[in-house]
């Protein structure tokens, strides 16, 4: 009965959710450390939970279906902000597409070499090419090369944290809310775009589009520079 009870949808999409504002509220309470953002402690909150209950990531990423479901209209719906952003958009676009390529490349290939050289597994070392997209495309990446979907999820939510808590260091001298938030969805994703929303408008709606554009690009040329690596 218990175990039928831990595999319903509706039971992890509540704790998730509970988890999400427990973070938010112990974060206020704890008066807002940078170091230690909500999602971190949102995230803590749920393994301890999954820990409890001897629940699997692939039991809990079954039963909580539709949230990953939302994790892609949620990415689509960014474009708003982006779309009233237009103009200036348009104005930057040669040097935005130079650092989307640079980064696209930096970002996944960083990851791979470092990885490699650590001597992790082969499954290891491929679940950290996928460290620089946001998580509905890094699953669907990781699907293709056949990385480990659990391990593959846990490196993007780590990376997007530790990149939107080293933002308020490494942006503090840039003056332009374009570049800090095309910055931030380049390296930290789905975590950075959500800071960077935070910074302004104009910070999240570019975000939203480095985000969006580099999973779109690394998805395109990952899974065969994957293959050709480790033929």
């Amino acid at each position: 009965m218990a175990s039928d009870l831990l595999s319903t949808p509706l039971v992890w999409m509540t704790v998730t959710l509970t988890a999400y504002e427990a973070g938010f509220w112990l974060h206020r309470r704890l008066k807002e450390p940078v170091l230690v953002p909500p999602m971190l402690l949102s995230l803590t909150i749920l393994i301890m939970v999954l820990l409890a209950a001897d629940v699997n990531y692939q039991q809990y990423f079954k039963a909580n279906a539709f949230i990953h479901f939302l994790l892609g209209t949620s990415t689509v719906a960014l474009a708003v902000p982006l779309y009233q952003s237009l103009p200036r958009l348009k104005a930057a676009a040669l040097p935005l597409l130079v650092v989307l390529l640079i980064g696209s490349v930096v970002g996944a290939g960083v990851a791979l070499a470092l990885a490699q050289l650590s001597g992790l597994s082969h499954s290891s070392v491929l679940a950290f090419a996928t460290r620089a997209v946001t998580t509905p495309m890094a699953l669907g990446i990781a699907e293709k090369i056949h990385a480990p979907l659990a391990l593959a999820s846990a490196i993007v939510i780590v990376s997007g944290l530790v990149g939107a808590i080293a933002a308020e260091a490494l942006l503090k001298f840039v003056r332009h809310d374009m570049a800090k938030g095309f910055a931030l969805g380049l390296a930290a994703h789905g975590v950075g775009t959500a800071r960077a929303l935070q910074i302004s408008p104009t910070a999240g709606a570019f975000a939203a589009l480095g985000m969006s554009l580099n999973g779109i690009l690394t998805a395109l040329w990952l899974p065969s520079v994957i293959k050709w690596v480790f033929a």
